[in-house]
């Protein structure tokens, strides 16, 4: 994000505010893709998720090592490389502390302040550019005590997994005062903070009004990708194609000869002449992961 929008923002963020993206998990679901890169660095429009997270930070004025700290676990050695100076890291050994350990995790990074939290893998795109009216409505005249989750109205309201109505879309802000309560063992936030607040009355569900997929099935992968071409094919300037594209997103140095539609072909991947890949997505030069089309409405948690 431009510095400009970098100056414009930070004003709206109070100085007791930080933030974590939380990248350690597995990605279990979009295996096998996940064997070979961790969910975080899953290029979304040919950017890496991560990356996609940061930006949207920054436009908040939430830079560098002392504002962002990102975590990492499965992986984790592609998660350092990829973040390198521009967050704190946050490695965690053996298995993931799951989101509630692995903010715990980082309780002395944090030292008192608000914590604005983000899935790696949340796919966000609102009418306006980053911040937006998003994760930047979740910081208006917080109180500092309550907790905010941002969210879509859901399908059913009634379901389980959502909030007020309405179903989670990736980014929560914390409290100091739940924050320093949190033990450094696995857990998620849902039992360990969100529902209780609720209970308490003190959870709010902030609207979202834009796009959000959660990235975590190939089916919501894929049409993350697919928005993000803005209805077309989105090529790297680097690929290869000499076959037929059409609504696909192609990769820095992937080759394409053969006929790709409606499918990811991830950096350096091939598809090969006389090949069809459709609802699906390619790695390397063989692995394919069906990506069966989501059925039409809001991402669930």
């Amino acid at each position: 994000m431009a510095a400009t929008a970098d100056r414009a923002h930070a004003a709206a963020v109070p100085v007791d505010v930080c933030a974590v993206v939380l990248a350690a998990g597995e990605g279990t679901r979009l295996r096998p893709l996940t064997e070979r890169l961790p969910k975080a660095l899953c290029p979304v429009g040919n950017v890496p998720l991560l990356d996609r997270a940061l930006d949207r930070l920054a436009g908040l004025g939430l830079v560098g090592p002392a504002g962002v700290a990102v975590n990492a676990c499965y992986l984790g050695a592609q998660v350092v490389a990829h973040v390198g100076d521009r967050a704190h890291l946050s490695v965690e050994p053996g298995a993931p502390l799951g989101t509630a350990g692995g903010v715990a995790n980082l309780r002395d990074w944090i030292a008192g302040r608000g914590v604005l939290v983000g899935n790696a893998d949340a796919y966000l795109a609102d009418p306006a550019r980053p911040p937006g009216p998003d994760i930047a409505a979740l910081l208006h005249d917080w109180d500092g005590d309550s907790v905010r989750l941002l969210g879509q109205p859901a399908a059913d309201p009634r379901a389980p997994g959502t909030f007020d109505g309405h179903v989670f879309t990736g980014f929560s802000l914390l409290p100091w005062r739940l924050v320093r309560e949190l033990p450094i063992t696995f857990g998620d936030l849902v039992r360990a903070v969100w529902r209780p607040a609720e209970a308490a009355g003190a959870l709010t569900v902030v609207p979202y009004p834009g796009t959000f997929y959660d990235t975590g099935t190939p089916a919501d992968y894929l049409a993350a990708n697919l928005h993000a071409t803005g209805g077309g094919s989105l090529v790297a300037p680097t690929a290869t194609v000499t076959g037929r594209c059409r609504a696909a997103v192609v990769g820095a140095d992937a080759v394409v000869q053969g006929d790709v539609e409606r499918a990811v072909v991830w950096p350096g991947a091939t598809v090969g002449p006389g090949e069809r890949l459709r609802d699906a997505i390619r790695a390397g030069a063989t692995l394919t992961v069906p990506a069966t089309p989501p059925v039409p409405g809001p991402a669930r948690l």
